[in-house]
């Protein structure tokens, strides 16, 4: 290479390098191991990992994984392929993307679904942008006080950058405050309002009307969601909604630090033009046979990009295999078995902690599989004595409020050894 670019040493190479800030001393590197060495101090590293029993949520829930979805997503050709930039030759992945999408629209009720977004945050955050693109002259977008405080932090950032005017629905014992909305709505220049079902603290909060009073200030109505619930609750469509979004975690993708996830986004076929990412379709080729195509790509930066509705041009579909596969596997009825089993265990252990005269339900509203309790001790004390008898219980919302989650993977006797620890 340097024969070919007219240098005799390294040193010539790198001769406009200033000599003060050139590194001249040993590389803090370990020396060299064999194999079955590096295996030995991986194996020591992960001794050192304590895995607790989860009774924690917020956003991120230890689901089971059916164990032949590591197996066939680490083949070769899903693992490795990125993103269809010919589509022709990547039927196969458009086709999963396509169920993908059949799936999500399914699931919230919508009419269309994208291929797939990087997590949940930045979906709501693209929502927001979408609406306030779809409203015009509307810069004003709303979010209920009882978003998950980590989406709300994410959607800031966008707005901040996008020039929107992002604006807090006041919350009241824990569910989105109607008179608010409505206040809020009557000032004028809404592009849209977001709530979240079942919302931060778990509670399944009652949305009649919501849409309607959105659509009659010309606003939009998005509903956050986590996904695994709509298998049993009300869908996004069901209430009104114009734009469904959230995180695909819960259907089935480990917790493993915080990701990869992979986002959802529906619409209402009105919007269809203003969804931002890919949208899969389907269609015949010039031999009759069915084929997979990427529809309506004008949306994309490959275009034009300040024209572009957004600047995701690639969506996580490794993880959009996975939740295709998990949905495919776990079947309607699986699902909705899966989020029964969360529902009556988190009941269990509401209704066993309260019987222990120390906690108290914080909120006296429906809840699905979380809820918040109001601890009459040091909550830290009490983690602590949980973590070191193996237990991840709860996350710490405010002084004396722990937030518990339940999954179909608890058992009735880890409930009863949580108690007893209690």
């Amino acid at each position: 290479m340097m024969e070919v670019i007219g240098v005799k040493s390294l040193d010539e190479l790198y001769a406009e390098v200033p000599e003060q800030i050139r590194f001249r001393g040993d590389y803090q590197l370990p020396e060299a191991m064999s194999e079955i060495e590096v295996r030995q101090l991986f194996e020591q590293l992960g001794a050192q990992n304590k895995t607790l029993v989860c009774f924690a949520g917020a956003g991120v829930y230890d689901h089971y994984t059916p164990s032949v979805i590591p197996q066939l997503l680490s083949r070769s050709e899903f693992l490795t392929s990125y993103t269809p930039y010919q589509a022709e030759i990547s039927q196969g992945t458009l086709h999963y993307i396509f169920e993908f999408q059949s799936m999500m629209a399914e699931l919230t009720g919508m009419d269309i679904s994208n291929a797939s977004m990087y997590d949940g945050s930045t979906a709501s955050a693209e929502a927001m942008m979408m609406a306030v693109a779809a409203g015009k002259k509307q810069n004003r977008f709303l979010v209920s006080e009882t978003v998950d405080p980590k989406t709300v932090a994410v959607m800031k950032t966008y707005a901040h950058f996008h020039g929107i005017s992002m604006e807090m629905i006041p919350a009241e014992n824990g569910v989105t405050s109607k008179e608010s909305l409505e206040t809020l709505l009557a000032q004028g220049g809404v592009a849209g309002v977001m709530v979240q079902q079942p919302n931060f603290y778990g509670i399944v909060e009652d949305y009649s009307g919501f849409a309607d009073l959105c659509h009659d200030a010309k606003a939009l109505f998005v509903m956050n969601s986590i996904i695994a619930d709509l298998a049993v609750l009300k869908t996004p469509g069901e209430w009104g909604a114009d734009i469904a979004v959230g995180d695909g975690q819960s259907l089935g993708i480990p917790m493993q630090w915080g990701g990869p996830y992979v986002g959802y986004m529906c619409c209402t076929e009105k919007l269809i033009r203003k969804m931002p990412g890919r949208i899969v379709g389907k269609t015949v080729d010039n031999r009759g046979q069915r084929a997979f195509v990427l529809t309506l790509q004008a949306r994309e930066q490959h275009i034009r990009r300040q024209k572009a509705t957004s600047n995701i041009c690639s969506n996580q579909s490794l993880m959009a295999l996975f939740v295709t596969m998990y949905c495919s596997l776990m079947g309607k009825q699986g699902l909705k078995e899966a989020a029964e089993l969360s529902y009556a265990g988190a009941h269990y252990l509401c209704e066993k902690l309260c019987a222990t005269g120390r906690f108290k339900l914080t909120y006296e509203k429906p809840f699905f599989n979380e809820f918040v309790v109001s601890y009459d001790g040091d909550v830290d004390v009490l983690q602590k004595r949980l973590v070191d008898n193996g237990f991840f219980a709860g996350v710490k919302i405010a002084d004396g409020q722990l937030m518990f989650a339940v999954t179909e993977k608890r058992t009735k006797e880890e409930i009863d050894k949580l108690i007893e620890l209690v």
